[in-house]
């Protein structure tokens, strides 16, 4: 059963339903989230699926969204480390992994044009770069 404590702008509900999985939206000592269940990962991570946390942030959209918690922790199946992954969060009872990675002046967040989708976007080609590194 789907957990709403609040509501998404329209097209973020409109672009979370059409993902293929499951959300919630939760309120938790004053800090809205959206989680996103069983979202699949590239090949290469020891889970092929994953529950993800983005914090909503207060002003959002106009505010940036940043970074994503992932649970249960990842690792890549080759050993090697994955940087900014150190860190972890209790979030709805659970331990959750910070992946820090965040907008650059390269590649700000522009207010009129990037939303959920576009977070969720830029999400999966960090998630999938992290292959690319040497």
């Amino acid at each position: 059963m789907s957990r709403r404590a609040f509501r998404l702008p329209e097209m973020d509900e409109t672009f979370l339903d059409g993902l293929g999985v499951a959300w919630d939206t939760i309120q938790e000592g004053g800090v809205q989230w959206l989680i996103l269940t069983a979202y699949r990962l590239p090949q290469g991570y020891d889970h092929a699926a994953v529950d993800i946390a983005i914090q909503i942030s207060a002003g959002y959209p106009a505010a940036a969204l940043d970074m994503a918690y992932l649970t249960p922790p990842v690792r890549r199946r080759d050993g090697r480390p994955i940087n900014c992954t150190e860190s972890r969060s209790t979030i709805d009872g659970r331990v959750w992994q910070m992946w820090s990675r965040h907008r650059t002046p390269e590649n700000p967040w522009i207010h009129g044009e990037d939303d959920l989708a576009s977070h969720v976007h830029y999400m999966d080609a960090w998630l999938a770069a992290e292959f690319d590194r040497a």
